[in-house]
This record gives C-alpha cells, structure tokens and sequence, in this order.
C-alpha cells in the first residue's frame, strides 16, 4: 500500500487541479539567487523580500521547495505591506546546509536571516506543508516578534502516529515511511556522481517540471534538484520531519493567547487507488482534527476547510491564502492600535 503522507511536500508537486494552460508563475527573478545573506561564517541563505511596511509577512515554503511557490501570492501581499521569501539551507539558491535540517535548527536560521538582513519585527509568518511546523516552533522561540500565523495545509507532529494507525491489515505505514528514506539516500548517491539525463536514476530522483511555472524557473529548479546539496537537504528534512521535528514541535506551547492563526485544511484528498473510501475517509477526519487543534491554540485561531484544490493552495487557490494573510494582518495591527496607551489630552 502506498504511504499517504498528507501535508509533508514530496519531491514532485501533486495539484488537485488540471494543469494551467499556460504558467502562472514568470518572473524571472525566480531564476537567480535574489539576496544571499551571510547567517553564519560564510554560509549564506537566499531570501526575497519586497513591498513595504510593517508587519514584515514571511513566507516559508514546503519541502524540498523555494521561493517561486510564493510567486502567485507574495507580489499580491507586497503591495501593502513588505513580504520576505527564503530558501532554507541547501535548498533553491542557498548555500548547502552544514547541520540537520529539523525544525529548531531552521527556525534558528531563518532568526539569524531576518537579524542579518535587518527585518526587523513584527512578523506575520506563513508555512506551507512541512514548513507549518517551522513557523509554529519560531513563534513559540521568538514569541514577542510573531503577530500571527497563516498556516498552508501545514504537517502536524503527530500525524505519523495517528495515520500510520490507519489501513488495512498488516500494514506497517513506519516500515513503508523507511524504505522511502532508504531510497531517497540511495539519490544523494547518485547526485554526488551526477545524474544523467534520461536514466532510471534521474526519473526517480529528479523531480517533474511544475506546470505552474515558466520553462526557465523550471530549468533553473533541475539544476539545483539535481545537486547532492539539494538531494541532502531535502532527506535530512525528511529524515527528521516525524521524529527530531516532530519532537521538537510537540515540545512547544499550545497556547498562542489571541494571536491570530488562520489553518488552510485542503480536503478531501483523492482515494488512491490502493485504499478503500473508508480509510481515506477516516484519513480525512484525522487531517482535519490535527488543524482543529492546532487552529485552537488562540482565541483568533481558525481552520478552514479548501475546496478544488489540491496540496498547493497557494498555487491552486492562490486568492483563498492572500485574504487569510491580509485577515491575519488586519487582526494583528487592530490588535497593535488596542495595546498601545492612549494619548493625553
């Protein structure tokens, strides 16, 4: 049986609806470093950042994905307030990571990104997939610079544990979950020797081009998909997601007080065809239950369920997650105006 694994970003895009005509996303700023940013001794991290004034919104991508995800919705956000997108370490244009990519270590990073490239607070943080648990452990480190999270069909740190509890006899979803891993070290291999175009080792390892995106984002992407940097990134990412970060994850406060938190749930997913409507029924209910609690964790907090879409929300329905970003914003800075004491008179 195939492993479902709902809110964690594969290698290759899944969308929930037919391929677009023609790209969506083409500018090509997305084909070149923007802003790299010494974080630490010479290492250094690629962000984009546009628009101004505050709150800072920052934009962090699912796994294994860069700053072109945001290209349908930062340029929107930028308009009214300043955005900042950024590849993690090994990723998109950054410089290969040099530690285990688990949830402290990036939250770490992209604090010393902001400081670095002086951005300075309030933020209003927004993660796609894996990248929900990012943010949550940032605003739970760094609580009085986060004034809001928009979370994008985000992973939970416990949803192995509960999904793998889900299927039929004699299903092992954690032995399935390790020989994926098995197979995706097998890649950083094979990247360290080079891949070749066309063999059985580039069409497993080597993502599809994205339809949402131009040839020459997508040309720029296989470069670096194609790179042991790229290939070590995204497995100690997947190597850590639902053990260390799950850990760490579970380890924060479940108590944000009334800081907004808008969760974008895309549901149902589409029954594979190894699954009986049951399981993926029962799935479901659980996807949904793990955003509830997460969306319960302020008084401001939401989950809202996303329809014709699928895991990409912000490429599929890009509309549904800039009016969550500029709710969010809105409740934050109506907040601000509340705390600040009146002037005399």
């Amino acid at each position: 049986m195939a492993i479902m694994v709902l809110g964690l970003t594969a290698a290759v895009q899944s969308h929930g609806q037919e391929a677009p005509k023609s790209p969506l996303v083409t500018d090509p700023v997305y084909t070149k470093p923007q802003h790299l940013v010494d974080i630490d001794h010479g290492r250094r991290l690629n962000i984009y950042c546009r628009g101004s004034g505050a709150p800072t919104v920052v934009f962090d991508a699912g796994l294994g994905e860069s700053t072109s995800t945001w290209g349908l919705v930062q340029p929107a956000i930028a308009v009214k307030t300043r955005t900042c997108s950024y590849d993690r370490a090994g990723l998109g244009f950054s410089d290969p990571a040099t530690r285990p990519g688990t949830t402290l270590n990036i939250a770490d990073d992209l604090h010393r990104l902001l400081q670095a490239a002086h951005i300075a607070p309030p933020y209003i943080l927004v993660g796609h997939s894996s990248a929900g648990m990012n943010v949550r452990v940032f605003a739970d480190r760094y609580p009085k610079e986060v004034v809001g999270l928009v979370l994008i069909d985000p992973s939970h740190e416990d949803q192995s544990q509960r999904e793998w509890k889900i299927g039929p006899p004699n299903w092992n979803g954690y032995a399935e979950w390790e020989a994926s891993l098995k197979e995706q070290r097998l890649c950083v291999d094979e990247a360290k020797h080079g891949f070749v175009k066309g063999t059985e080792a580039y069409k497993k390892c080597v993502p599809e081009p994205d339809p949402y995106m131009s040839q020459a984002i997508n040309d720029a992407a296989t470069r670096v998909w194609s790179t042991a940097s790229w290939q070590s990134a995204a497995l100690s990412e997947r190597e850590n997601i639902f053990y260390k970060s799950a850990d760490e994850t579970r380890a924060t406060r479940r108590d944000f007080g009334d800081m907004p938190i808008i969760v974008l749930t895309h549901a149902p997913y589409p029954k594979a065809k190894d699954e009986t409507q049951e399981i993926r029924d029962q799935r479901t209910l659980v996807w949904e239950q793990m955003h509830n609690e997460v969306a319960a964790m302020s008084t401001h907090g939401v989950n809202e369920i996303v329809s014709k879409t699928g895991h990409f929300i912000q490429l599929d329905r890009p509309q549904i997650v800039i009016d969550a970003i500029e709710q969010v914003m809105a409740i934050a800075k109506s907040q601000s105006q509340q705390s600040q004491p009146a002037l005399p008179r």
